[in-house]
């Protein structure tokens, strides 16, 4: 089943108040609409693309399984290079940026049909999920929520936080969070999970609170947030006892506290990259008292075509194409690039689609960071009046 028949889409377009499409191009230097409501295409955009919806196994697996061999094998030269040798640095940045393209395919996993890719999943979680203490499960399920038309951009959405009317600081702290996930997931898998077993009352803690991928702290997953991974638990044991035997080895010297600060070091410039990719992803205005349209979401959302082998760095595996994953959410990465380009070239008026680009991941965070700064001005200048 396509998105456009998962959205429950039947109209050939979708009208967008006035007021709401100013707010989106207000501050974009983009269009102003010249009626009372302006129109997405909807319809002919899916028409454009329909061809585009099948995944292609041979390309899942031969980039995943080259990104994870070329991460793995830079982080060991990494770990084996004199610290702070040139050798070292090289083969340090080198293992970021594969092992966060690796481990972005988590992303695809909460997307792909449900029942398919399963030896692909247990692939990922094999070489990269438990690794980074990061099991599918645990966006699984929360991530397709994001994506209901009834839940995106509100309080109940644990992957948006409307950053644009909230102070600037609080993206900052956002960003600096990525220096204490590494150690906080370590601990919730290796002390936690026994824990959670030895006094039943902390499993449903364990599980609202502290099993789920998302950047909102309030978030409490559902009893019911499980898609695909039926074997969460599975997947839950296996992180513990992988956490268990590398803390061991290192405490018996078997293994030296280099594997562990190594581990650190990569898993938090893993997710500084995407904690900065994530602002970039959205332009999170919707204060969040009420859900948008389908349209409405994909405005708020931002595609950054930037530069073929450069962008891909901090936004790999189709997101920097985040705009068009929102319009399609079940498109594969793959095609996301073609369809893009498609939609720009071919729509009958492409003028709503373009206004989610931006130039880069600093125009992107510029524009977010100026609209918030805008907000905060303008309360501080209304408490001042008061």
């Amino acid at each position: 089943m396509n998105e456009f028949a998962e959205g429950k889409e039947t109209q050939e377009t979708i009208a967008l108040p006035e007021t709401a499409v100013n707010k989106l191009t207000e501050n974009q230097g983009a269009i102003e609409p010249e009626a009372p409501a302006a129109v997405f295409p909807l319809r002919e955009a899916h028409n454009l693309v329909s061809d585009l919806m099948t995944p292609n196994p041979w390309i899942y697996w031969t980039d995943f399984l080259f990104s994870s061999l070329v991460g793995w094998v830079a982080f060991f030269m990494a770990l084996l290079s004199p610290w702070f040798s040139l050798w070292q640095v090289g083969a340090y940045v080198v293992a970021v940026l594969a092992l966060y393209r690796a481990a972005i395919f988590v992303h695809e996993l909460a997307h792909l049909k449900k029942g398919t890719f399963k030896t692909f999943r247990m692939a990922w979680n094999f070489l990269c999920g438990i690794p980074f203490m990061i099991p599918s499960f645990t966006y699984d399920g929360v991530h397709n929520d994001h994506h209901r038309r009834d839940v995106y951009g509100t309080h109940q959405d644990g992957e948006y936080v409307p950053f644009a009317t909230r102070r600037p600081i609080e993206m900052v702290g956002y960003v600096l969070l990525s220096f204490l996930i590494p150690p906080v997931l370590l601990m919730r898998f290796l002390l936690l999970v026994p824990l959670s077993y030895l006094m039943p009352f902390l499993r449903k803690i364990v599980w609202e609170r502290a099993s789920s991928l998302t950047i909102d702290p309030s978030y409490k997953r559902a009893e019911n947030a499980v898609r695909n991974d039926c074997n969460w638990q599975r997947q839950e044991l296996a992180a513990f006892l992988f956490a268990a035997t590398v803390v061991s080895l290192i405490l018996l010297d078997v293994l030296p506290i280099d594997v562990l600060v190594l581990w650190y070091l990569v898993a938090t410039m893993v997710f500084i990259l995407n904690s900065l990719r994530t602002l970039a992803a959205h332009a999170y205005r919707n204060p969040g008292e009420k859900p948008m349209s389908h349209a409405e979401q994909y405005l708020d959302s931002v595609n950054v075509p930037g530069h073929p082998l450069i962008t891909p760095l901090w936004a790999p595996v189709g997101l920097r194409f985040h705009a068009t994953h929102h319009l399609f959410m079940s498109m594969p990465y793959h095609n996301l690039g073609k369809a893009h380009r498609r939609l720009v070239n071919e729509l009958g008026d492409n003028t709503l689609y373009l206004t989610t680009v931006r130039s880069g991941l600093w125009d992107a965070l510029r524009r977010i960071w100026r609209e918030s700064s805008q907000t905060a001005e303008t309360s501080k200048k209304a408490l001042h009046r008061q």
